[in-house]
């Protein structure tokens, strides 16, 4: 096993967890929960998105160390143009994900916390357009990782 092997099973270990439980939440859960009432279908997202998002704060961790070690083990001005697009693509989904934590995240917890089920529905919405967005340019960054080698 070389550096570079270890870095690339930490940068798609953070990948597949982030992405794929995107994916998971978006595609799978969000239209088995939506036949539930507001009363049983918010505390349900706030206590996934609990266990979830600290899984993500990891994943961005493993993504950012592991992707920096690469950049230094080949050089900044040496790396494939497709490691800077996904440099900059990662970028903008961790911005996103920090803007969900710090928005309407919060605004989630405290609206199940006092069962205003109306301003935790706005938040979980909120949430959910950004996650949406966040797959997508997930998606597209791992068909730059897989596809864009060759720029």
């Amino acid at each position: 096993m070389t550096f570079h092997h270890l870095m690339l099973f930490l940068h798609l270990l953070g990948v597949i967890v982030w992405v794929g439980g995107m994916a998971f939440a978006y595609l799978c859960l969000r239209p088995a929960a939506i036949v539930l009432p507001p009363a049983q279908r918010l505390p349900l997202w706030d206590d996934v998105l609990a266990r979830f998002f600290p899984l993500v704060w990891v994943a961005i961790a493993l993504i950012v160390g592991s992707g920096v070690g690469m950049l230094h083990e080949v050089g900044f001005a040496r790396a494939p143009k497709a490691w800077h697009l996904m440099l900059v693509t990662g970028a903008v989904m961790t911005a996103v994900f920090v803007s969900i934590w710090f928005g309407p995240w919060r605004a989630l917890r405290a609206g199940v916390a006092n069962e205003n089920w109306a301003a935790a529905a706005v938040a979980l919405n909120r949430i959910r357009q950004r996650v949406g967005f966040n797959l997508a340019l997930g998606v597209v960054t791992t068909a730059i990782a897989t596809l864009g080698l060759a720029l």
